[in-house]
């Protein structure tokens, strides 16, 4: 019975890890490659969703990003129980490789196939985010949102985007790690929510977030450009009864100027 209830031993999962680096290592490339690109589109969408959710501010920033780190989750959660294949949950073919199970060549060739499909399937889903004008969503902020997200995004210096995706890959592979201790559906959903929500909370980046940030600047803008407001954004001042105010900064996404709320803060 405890068989059924308890989680894999750590061992065992070693073991799991190692059989599943080798399996993932001989999969043929055309399949790898379509899994690779559905990984992709899993991850994007999910990143869509936590550009929805952190689009309205006044939770706080702690608060809000924990929230949007949980709606993240959703693309870990396809990719492992679809059984795609994501590039920083493939850094675990190292186990693999160290055991002596597969050679460098065969590590490399599934890196760069899943690595490419990643890129692939990520931008077809903001292809189709464009078309579907996603960024015209509450009045366009969630389009300016994610020029936000992206500019910064973008603008790391190479010292920090290394940091930031050694971080989010520890936490990734140990999400994965995780979820092969599970028996069931259910134990590898729970494995994903607090490593994820924590990884989104301190800001760790997914390599293809940093590095495709300018590509989806000009997307988005080339959206905003494309297709005019239907009305236009402002935010009016607070009144004085207001026990909350919350601060807000005006940006341009494209031709859509937009107010996107910061902070907020308690007044007398």
């Amino acid at each position: 019975m405890n068989d059924l209830v308890d989680a894999i031993p750590p061992r065992e999962i070693a073991r799991k890890a190692e059989q599943v680096g080798v399996a993932k290592a001989n999969t043929d490339g055309l399949t790898l490659l379509v899994l690779a690109i559905l990984a992709g589109a899993f991850i994007a969408l999910a990143a869509l969703l936590f550009t929805v959710v952190v689009t309205d501010p006044r939770l706080g920033f702690g608060v809000t990003r924990l929230i949007g780190g949980l709606s993240f989750c959703l693309g870990l959660v396809l990719v492992i129980v679809a059984g795609a294949e994501l590039f920083t949950g493939n850094n675990l073919l190292a186990m693999a490789w160290a055991s002596g199970l597969i050679d460098t060549r065969a590590v490399l060739r599934n890196w760069a196939i899943v690595y490419v499909g990643n890129v692939v399937g990520s931008l077809a889903t903001v292809l189709l985010a464009w078309w579907g004008n996603i960024a015209a969503l509450g009045d366009g902020a969630v389009g300016a949102t994610a020029v936000q997200v992206a500019t910064l995004k973008g603008g790391l210096t190479v010292g920090e985007a290394l940091a930031r995706g050694i971080l989010c890959n520890a936490l990734v592979c140990l999400a994965v790690w995780l979820a092969m201790g599970g028996r069931s559906v259910a134990d590898k959903v729970l494995a994903q929510l607090k490593t994820q929500a924590s990884r989104d909370r301190q800001g760790f980046d997914i390599q293809l977030g940093v590095i495709g940030g300018r590509k989806v600047i000009e997307t988005l803008r080339a959206s905003t450009a494309m297709r005019p407001a239907s009305r236009s954004c402002s935010t009016p001042a607070p009144s004085s009864r207001s026990s909350l105010v919350v601060v807000t900064t005006s940006c341009r996404c494209g031709t859509l100027p937009i107010e996107i709320g910061l902070s907020a803060s308690k007044v007398a």
